[in-house]
């Protein structure tokens, strides 16, 4: 695999196949390591693009549909890019009854964002969850590590302007 030509993608550098080629020949041969090279390869990448699942597969000489199968089943591993900041917003029932159905409405209209979605800048990833455990402090919304209680849709912008 080291020394190949690696497909022109804009998120993977040169710097970067070569610590790929480095995960994938350290592992090469060492029967289950799909997991972990797949889990490395993401930690230099951010994400797991077509022709980074189809290096691993070359390398590892195993078949392209069982690396992207195993990609594509666990959640730990993404197969779009992510923001550089993670916003999930609870759902819960008191967070919905508190209206944070508003401040997601104001989110994706301002940074143009969905839930389960990457803002074209990369600046923000946006996650509606089921549950962030913080029901007293209804609505909540975590950025990254940060929690916020009692959010607001007037004032979710100003909270989020100086993630960068």
């Amino acid at each position: 695999m080291a020394g190949l030509p690696h497909p022109e993608h804009p998120d993977i550098t040169a710097a970067m196949w070569e610590q790929i080629d480095a995960v994938i020949e350290r592992h090469r041969g060492v029967p289950g390591s799909v997991i972990a090279v797949l889990r490395e390869c993401q930690q230099i990448v951010g994400y797991l693009p077509v022709e980074l699942i189809d290096a691993i597969a070359a390398g590892l000489n195993l078949p392209r549909s069982d690396v992207f199968g195993v990609a594509s089943f666990y959640s730990l591993f993404s197969l779009k890019p992510k923001g550089r900041n993670l916003i999930k917003v609870c759902m819960g029932t008191a967070c919905y009854v508190k209206g944070i159905k508003e401040v997601i409405t104001r989110i994706e209209a301002h940074f143009r964002v969905a839930p389960g979605g990457t803002s074209a800048d990369r600046r923000f990833s946006l996650e509606a969850v089921r549950c962030l455990g913080a029901c007293g402090l209804a609505p909540v919304m975590v950025v990254n590590s940060d929690t916020y209680g009692d959010m607001k849709a007037d004032r979710v912008i100003e909270v989020l302007e100086p993630y960068s």
